[in-house]
């Protein structure tokens, strides 16, 4: 049976593997990318099925829209800001010797841009200042970046690949949308033989001395589907109108209401990788067939 994380056996560049992970960056073999890209089709499907528009955002977002949605409130641990040198140090950089594995802060310009930290941000940034009367479906991926206290081959990485379907309308039209996939989750894991685990998260994200606070309490907005070992592999999240408030986003004449599915394909990877064996050919296999049924 092949090694199906290297990074196990504390060789990251060990032959005969299907992914390899080093700093929390991932490099997958054939069997993994096929199967990544096989799930991803599917969850793209879904929402197309649903009537979700497929688009595709910029791969940096803006920290002055981001510090508008509280970014920097509830996840600052989690942004990666992406800068440049600045102009007056290219010299003494390059003069710097070969050993050097940093660029120092000093030498960098400041950050006006980060790597999102999950798809749908793009989405409610582009959807600022419009209006619909009927509910909104797109669906969209993207490379996203966490900065992680800690990296566990594909279950936890710096950079990972996310699916989202997304819903802006009516709160009524948003419960529906999450409790249709809740149930589609559910069947497709179990078609797989994955044991998924159903679980509330408590994800930062509303102010933290406000309304909204007490309302998760009482009714959690985001659900994470866990493998046997723990690994999310999927969450629904209900953002109330949070982005519409923030981003002027309407829905029939008032703020809209909106919700998210989100897949870590990586992380599917990671728990197929487990439930067959290693054997990602036969899991692929699983997933076109499970496909076909759902």
């Amino acid at each position: 049976m092949p090694v199906t994380d290297p990074t196990a056996t504390g060789d990251p560049t060990a032959t005969g593997t299907t992914w390899s992970v080093r700093d929390g960056l991932a490099t997958l073999d054939e069997p993994a990318v096929l199967l990544r890209d096989a799930l991803d089709a599917l969850f793209t499907r879904w929402g197309t099925d649903a009537g979700a528009r497929q688009q595709s955002y910029p791969p940096l977002l803006r920290a002055e829209e981001l510090r508008s949605l509280d970014y920097f409130r509830n996840f600052p641990h989690l942004g990666s800001p992406v800068t440049r040198i600045r102009p007056d140090r290219l010299a003494a950089l390059a003069a710097a010797p070969p050993g050097t594995t940093a660029l120092p802060a000093s030498e960098l310009a400041d950050a006006t841009h980060l790597l999102p930290s999950a798809a749908c941000y793009g989405c409610f940034l582009h959807l600022t200042g419009t209006s619909a009367d009927t509910p909104v479906l797109i669906t969209t991926v993207a490379q996203c970046f966490r900065n992680e206290d800690r990296h566990e081959g594909l279950r936890r990485l710096w950079g990972f690949t996310m699916r989202e379907i997304v819903c802006v309308g009516s709160a009524e039209a948003v419960r529906a949308h999450l409790d249709r996939h809740q149930e589609r989750i559910a069947a497709f894991g179990a078609a797989l033989g994955l044991t998924l685990d159903r679980q509330p998260a408590t994800d930062p994200f509303f102010e933290k001395d406000g309304a909204r606070t007490v309302m998760q309490l009482l009714a959690p907005v985001k659900d994470e589907y866990l493998h046997t070992d723990g690994t999310a592999v999927a969450s629904t999240n209900n953002h109330r109108n949070f982005f519409g408030e923030r981003r002027a986003i309407r829905h029939a004449g008032r703020s809209a209401f909106t919700g998210c599915v989100a897949f870590g394909l990586e992380r599917w990877v990671h728990a197929l990788g487990d439930v067959f064996e290693g054997d990602l050919a036969a899991a692929h296999r699983a997933v076109r067939q499970a496909g076909d049924r759902s």
